[in-house]
């Protein structure tokens, strides 16, 4: 087994996947409330 084919590894490059995802889904509504897509009245 080589050091890529690892679990570990494979483990840490899934939550930062995650953190970036959540980021730019973040990114993205915050966006779209700027913009005025997504009405202010909507945003708790």
């Amino acid at each position: 087994m080589s050091e890529k084919d690892s679990p570990g590894e494979t483990e840490g490059r899934t939550a930062i996947n995650e953190d970036w995802a959540a980021t730019i889904v973040g990114l993205v509504l915050l966006a779209l409330v700027l913009t005025g897509v997504i009405p202010v009245g909507l945003v708790p």
